[in-house]
């Protein structure tokens, strides 16, 4: 037997029964915790909208519980999965160990849903005494192992394993992480060394990294064969979205405009709006962007208040939109508006396959009817945020995805899963570059003679990390192939994303801590990556709303 065999059959011996038998144990209290939450918020049988809210933190506290309860059974996959393929090294077994051991503490002491929010079983309506009923052997000796050696250990780990393409191994197959090498290094030779320049500077990302991003296949990457595109997976756009959003994530972002446009069209457009429109978002022959928000209804698109009114030929579109992304170059606009105005709610909404010229910064909005000004913001730039009016801005009657009224939120719905796991692999890129940005440094900086990395409470700070951005990378993969195999996903798109999203805001945070005053320095990339990070938790869903989400569709038994 080799040595790596061997150690993989001793890690199989020690560590994967217990991850199975605490994934179990955890398993079985989220379904007390679920029927102690329901106790608090179904009236009559059903789950009272008022009660619900009144019981947010409850509520709430409920669906961050079931994400990490996922995160455990992750953790336990990921360990058996490697552990089979003889992939499971030294290295791996030190983050798998460290990450279950905080994340099974954090749940039997407190799981923090933001700053200065912590959910405690108790919360949920859950008697003490059945929490520690289960707390099992298994879960004590996986909470034990997570002490100052072994953090010591990883920590050593992670310093030997400095400067590879990931810390630990992803768990992918031979096809995506020769994708995962094609795509870091194009972003390490085109995008790091000009990106704190550009987000600095507030400019748009070259066209011609637009272009060479085209050229690997971005913008395709999920679009069929037989409309230009490569055809590929979900898995590969969270390899893609996490690598480019690794050098940055203005960057990452740039594939997500043509990914829910594509996603649009296939989902509801005619079989004309697929032929004419997915083989140019596929080449970049056009980029696209969405424009759903509006200015008072953020989440609440049931609110929405642009109309589209339909004279011959044409929609007159009337009505203002906010937080657009890349609108300026845009060619296509995914335009959700109120085409029945006398329908109220979600019904009579309807999507407008929109029809632009590009403009640029000294005429942003070159169309007759539409008009807009740029909202300043401290991260995710190299696209630019605009507000956008509308006053008889006209699109072709034809273009109306699906060519029926009112099917427009519905078909805005069956986007968000593969928004949210693309959001939540942009947020894993951006963690890990503020973990090798943190880790650089600790290396490089010297404090009474020796390197930060060689104090505890910094190197812990990587430790952390790296063991927070494997588990939010196994969740979203595992979204990821839920989706790519035809199941429904939505609760694992929403969890990954929820997670993922703060474990970004985190890491970022820690990585700034770690550079001290340098930090707060704004020629320092990490003061970059701390502002990209925070619109993570708000966009696609902000952190409360998909905690809402979670909570409903696991609460009102329709999982």
């Amino acid at each position: 037997m080799t040595q790596a065999a061997s150690r993989a059959a001793k890690a199989d011996a020690s560590l994967l029964p217990l991850l199975l038998e605490a994934s179990d144990s955890v398993q079985a209290l989220l379904a007390e915790a679920a029927a102690a939450v329901r106790a608090k918020v179904v009236e009559g049988g059903k789950i009272s909208a008022a009660a619900l809210e009144r019981e947010q933190h409850a509520a709430h506290g409920y669906a961050w519980l079931a994400t990490y309860v996922e995160s455990i059974r992750q953790l336990a996959a990921y360990t058996g999965r490697m552990i089979e393929t003889g992939r499971f090294s030294e290295l791996e077994e030190f983050l798998v160990r460290v990450g279950a051991g905080e994340y099974l503490a954090q749940i039997f002491g407190g799981i923090p849903m933001s700053q200065g929010e912590m959910l405690r079983l108790a919360d949920l309506g859950l008697a003490e005494q059945k929490i520690s009923a289960r707390i099992t052997p298994a879960i004590k000796t996986l909470i034990a192992g997570n002490d100052a050696p072994a953090r010591a250990q990883l920590a050593a780990a992670i310093a030997k394993a400095q400067g590879s393409l990931t810390i630990g191994d992803a768990g992918l197959d031979e096809t995506l992480n020769a994708m995962r090498a094609e795509m870091h290094r194009f972003a390490e030779s085109e995008v790091v060394p000009r990106a704190h320049e550009w987000h600095l500077k507030n400019e748009y990302i070259p066209i011609e990294i637009i272009s060479k991003m085209a050229e690997l296949g971005v913008f395709g990457l999920t679009i069929p064969e037989e409309f230009g595109g490569l055809g590929l997976g979900k898995e590969s756009m969270c390899v893609v979205s996490e690598e480019l959003s690794r050098a940055w994530i203005g960057v990452g972002s740039l594939g997500t405009r043509s990914e829910i446009a594509g996603e649009l069209i296939l989902g509801g457009g005619t079989d004309e709006q697929k032929r004419k429109w997915l083989p140019k978002i596929a080449s970049a022959e056009i980029l696209p962007t969405a424009v759903f928000t509006e200015p008072n209804t953020g989440s609440d698109l049931a609110s929405l208040k642009t109309r589209a009114e339909k004279k011959g030929g044409v929609y007159k579109v009337y009505g203002n939109k906010t937080w657009i992304t890349h609108p300026v170059r845009a060619d296509l606009m995914t335009l959700l508006c109120r085409t029945k105005p006398e329908e109220k709610g979600y019904q009579g909404l309807s999507i407008l396959l929109a029809e632009k010229p590009r403009g640029d910064d000294k005429n942003p909005f070159p169309a007759p009817g539409m008009s807009g000004g740029e909202i300043e913001v401290i991260g995710y730039r190299g696209m630019k945020e605009f507000e956008i009016g509308f006053d008889g801005f006209e699109v072709k009657a034809e273009n109306l995805l699906g060519d029926v009224e009112g099917n427009g939120f519905k078909q805005l719905m069956q986007t968000f899963e593969a928004a949210r796991i693309q959001t939540a692999a942009r947020a894993i890129g951006v963690a890990q570059c503020a973990m090798e940005l943190g880790l650089r440094y600790a290396h490089e900086r010297i404090q009474f003679g020796k390197p930060l990395y060689s104090f505890p409470r910094v190197s812990d700070k990587i430790v952390i990390m790296a063991a927070e951005i494997l588990i939010a990378r196994q969740l979203t993969y595992h979204a990821a192939r839920e989706k790519d195999s035809g199941r429904r996903c939505d609760l694992e798109a929403g969890m990954a994303k929820l997670l993922a999203a703060r474990i970004a805001w985190a890491c970022a945070d820690n990585a700034l801590q770690i550079h001290g005053g340098n930090g707060f320095a704004m020629e320092y990339p990490v003061s970059r990556v701390l502002a990209d990070a925070r619109i993570l938790s708000i966009f696609e869903g902000a952190a409360e709303i998909q905690a809402q989400v979670i909570a409903r569709r696991l609460l009102d038994g329709t999982n």
